[in-house]
């Protein structure tokens, strides 16, 4: 039995950047279970998987526009040290869960700080991964047909 759209698999992958970094693994994860098509994944990975058999491994890279996007300036923001919590402990490369006004809601999203000086610090609110093309090793452990669900 090969992938197809609604099928439900079970992979095992290592995710990869490319200088060899593995930034997500499901041998720390667990195995990634998901249906083909329905959006829990990013689509270009599920499209990766179609006709793949049973043991059968892939390796593959997606594109930024692919994965999370390209890295938008318009995400990163300089804001007054003194309005964040904690002002004091704050370093290079720390994520905080800030609350902003969307589209007249407040939502809590991360942002990385990525510089920071006695007054001021520089957030930025893009996904971590966004702007880098990242690589996959995928081995399909199962496949569970649409029809058999």
């Amino acid at each position: 039995m090969k992938v197809k759209n609604g099928d439900t698999v079970v992979v095992i992958y290592d995710g990869l950047l490319d200088n060899g970094e593995v930034f997500e693994s499901s041998e720390s994860s667990g195995p990634l279970e998901f249906t083909v098509g329905d959006g829990s994944v990013m689509p270009a990975f599920a499209e990766q998987l179609l006709g793949l058999q049973e043991g059968e491994q892939k390796t593959f890279q997606l594109a930024p526009t692919e994965a999370h996007g390209e890295s938008n300036p318009e995400l990163i923001h300089t804001v007054e040290r003194s309005i964040l919590p904690n002002p004091d402990q704050l370093t290079v490369g720390q994520v905080l869960g800030l609350t902003i006004d969307h589209e007249g809601k407040k939502e809590k999203v991360p942002a990385m700080i990525t510089a920071l000086d006695a007054n001021q610090v520089t957030v930025d609110f893009n996904h971590p991964l966004a702007g880098k093309t990242l690589t996959y090793r995928v081995t399909v452990q199962s496949i569970k047909a649409a029809d058999e669900k």
